[in-house]
């Protein structure tokens, strides 16, 4: 990067190097320089310290990453704005809104420059001004002096490494169609060659490079490029090459005219036996919908919007969405009526893998036996499996490069199952999961969409749907029922089921029924399939939770009060307050327990009806210890919130173990 005495300016696409006044200065060790490329990323905005200590140390966080976090921003200050003065305050590098912000304009980051000169050369190659495009081309793609963020630490690092690298290529390759369309065959042949030799498994550049070889009357050349691209893609992937490259390649055999944009052409049948090949077949490994879906109209349409949106980035993002919510809230049934809503920007196919995060059936599935999975779908042999996790997610990114695929992974236990199955380029992951991923929305830029019970109008509409009419007329009858379904999906369709299913049982006695809380989780039930019991749902939910948290869902469920506060948790469990919030914290992320303001929980129903159960796994004496200090702790409350310990134990006597 040459120095023309601009105040600041970093490259990230290679060595992360600054110049201040074209005098290059000395950043720092690998984890300053880190914190320098994140900023840099993210020039003029505000980055918090909480995520400068996720990109840079990631899951293996130390107890001092705040203190280096500040420690680094002061190393950074004294190189970047050395005339500041010993304590004057930094006009480079600000504090602001509990993080930083570095003030360097966005032309004067490599990395920046090099997306919008990318964005302008696509603008004016759909625009026909094929001159332009090149130069831009060009430009864009003289800015890397290597790998980008090279040597540097941190989850943020590697990631915007893969992206921006992924974003050359595609450059690379756009760049080079261009040439080709200009009939500047052979000075695209040297770019192509070394682009090739770097991502030998990316069959784009390698059709590319067959095109224009032979344009330059080098036949034979291309021809032997084709034999070592299917040479090395039965030896590493067990397939054989696309149709597009097979299809090019019958046509130099043949001698006609491949086509000079740059642009693969209609596949025409072979007459080479050797090349008549089967292609793998495109999956469609959806799931059926499932009848009577209702509602949740808004949260589809805002997600469909912001996959639009991102799609209509050409494949620099991948779009991440994950619907999280508490068992049986409907997350499975939402992520495939969104997934059939955008099988038209996905032609290539869609792959399905169900996680098993919280299933009673399965031990969850690891990353590298989904990514097995994944790739058995894309028409891969068992036998050319790779054996390790880096080599499998490896392998998947480069069979989905420059696909546009939909992937639905069903039930994810946490983010780091997720994300070695996040493909690279234009295809779209959906996933759902119990667990809330805020780290997965932060390091990863996931789209997180949470489900709540459904509302009054739409549970009373399902029930009606799936109940064969029977609730026509009854509408007070089906408002009770929804209430003690507390409008979870799961609960209202078995009471739909039960309704269509006996006849002889009007709603009002089904309703009846239900109207004890004893006994209300077994009607809600289907025999001989635990997935469909809302017991068993719950319990696989409270199985997945740390024995901490456990035992506090336990000792909630002693509560009658209506909300439950920090210090009254805190009481019930014999915590600290800090412990308590922590723990409380964890049973939202869970969907076991709903803030309903700032340090302010409640169950839902049905949950809490549950929780009651599992605190009976508790011993008698326990559970009088924690009523007697929860009623202590409240003395300063006018009125008790809960009953007598003696009472509530009677109270919960019968109760049925879970």
């Amino acid at each position: 990067m040459s120095s023309t005495g601009e105040t600041l300016r970093i490259q990230l696409l290679g060595p992360i190097r600054a110049w201040r006044h074209g005098r290059e200065l000395h950043t720092g060790p690998p984890k300053q320089r880190a914190v320098l490329g994140l900023l840099a990323s993210r020039a003029g905005e505000v980055v918090c310290v909480e995520h400068i200590i996720d990109a840079v140390w990631g899951t293996d966080t130390p107890q001092s990453a705040a203190n280096g976090v500040h420690t680094y921003v002061a190393g950074l200050r004294r190189v970047l704005d050395p005339g500041r003065g010993r304590r004057g305050t930094s006009s480079v590098l600000t504090s602001a809104a509990g993080g930083y912000c570095l003030s360097v304009a966005a032309e004067d980051v490599d990395a920046t420059l090099f997306t919008r000169c990318h964005t302008a050369a696509r603008r004016a190659a759909a625009e026909g001004d094929t001159a332009k495009a090149l130069t831009l081309y060009a430009d864009a793609l003289a800015r890397w002096r290597g790998a980008a963020y090279s040597g540097v630490p941190g989850p943020f690092a590697a990631m915007e490494r893969t992206r921006l690298h992924d974003l050359r290529l595609t450059a690379v390759e756009e760049w080079a169609a261009g040439m080709l369309a200009g009939g500047r065959y052979a000075e695209a042949v040297a770019e192509l060659s070394a682009a090739v030799a770097e991502e030998p498994l990316r069959e784009r550049l390698r059709w590319l490079l067959m095109l224009a070889l032979y344009r330059s009357d080098r036949q034979a050349h291309a021809l032997s490029v084709y034999t070592e691209t299917r040479r090395l893609l039965n030896r590493e992937l067990g397939i054989e090459p696309s149709p597009e490259l097979r299809s090019l390649h019958q046509q130099i055999l043949t001698g006609r005219t491949a086509p000079a944009e740059g642009r693969p052409a209609p596949e025409a049948p072979s007459a080479d036996a050797e090349t008549a090949v089967t292609a793998p077949p495109r999956p469609a490994q959806l799931p059926a919908l499932a009848r009577g879906f209702v509602g949740r109209t808004t949260e589809l349409a805002r997600m469909e919007h912001l996959l639009d949106e991102t799609c209509d980035q050409q494949g620099a993002t991948t779009p991440v969405v994950v619907a999280d919510g508490a068992a049986g809230v409907g997350k499975t049934a939402f992520v495939l009526r969104l997934a059939h809503r955008l099988l038209d920007r996905f032609p290539d196919g869609q792959l399905y893998v169900d996680l098993c995060g919280t299933s009673l059936r399965a031990r969850p599935l690891s990353a590298a036996d989904a990514l097995g999975q994944l790739l058995h779908g894309l028409g891969v042999d068992s036998s050319h499996l790779p054996a390790d996790l880096a080599g499998r997610a490896s392998l998947y990114r480069s069979l989905l490069h420059g696909r546009r695929m939909l992937v639905v992974l069903d039930d994810v236990l946490n983010a780091d199952q997720l994300r070695p199955l996040i493909p690279r380029g234009p295809s779209c992951l959906l996933a759902t999961s119990r667990q809330r991923l805020t780290g997965l929305a932060v390091r990863d830029g996931a789209h997180l969409v949470r489900l709540r019970a459904l509302d009054e109008a739409d549970s009373v509409r399902l029930l009606a749907d799936l109940s064969g009419g029977r609730l026509h007329g009854h509408d007070p009858v089906a408002r009770r029922l929804v209430r003690l379904c507390g409008g979870l999906p799961l609960a209202l369709r078995i009471a739909a089921e039960q309704l269509a299913a006996s006849p002889d049982v009007s709603p009002a006695s089904l309703a009846e029924q239900y109207g004890a809380e004893r006994g209300r989780l077994d009607r809600l039930a289907v025999e001989d399939d635990a997935a469909a019991s809302v017991r068993t749902v719950f319990e696989t939910s409270y199985l997945a939770l740390p024995a901490e948290a456990a035992r506090m869902f336990r000792y909630l469920g002693l509560y009658r009060g209506g909300t439950i506060t920090v210090g009254c948790a805190a009481a019930l469990a014999g915590t600290g307050r800090d412990t308590a919030r922590r723990l409380l914290d964890l049973l939202v992320d869970s969907h076991l327990l709903e803030e309903v303001h700032r340090q302010t929980y409640r169950f839902h129903d049905l949950i809490r009806i549950f929780a009651a159960e599992c605190a009976e796994r508790e011993s008698q004496p326990l559970r009088e210890a924690a009523l007697t200090r929860v009623l202590e702790a409240e003395q300063w409350v006018a009125g008790p919130l809960t009953e007598p310990a003696a009472g509530r134990d009677t109270a919960w006597a019968g109760a049925a173990p879970a």
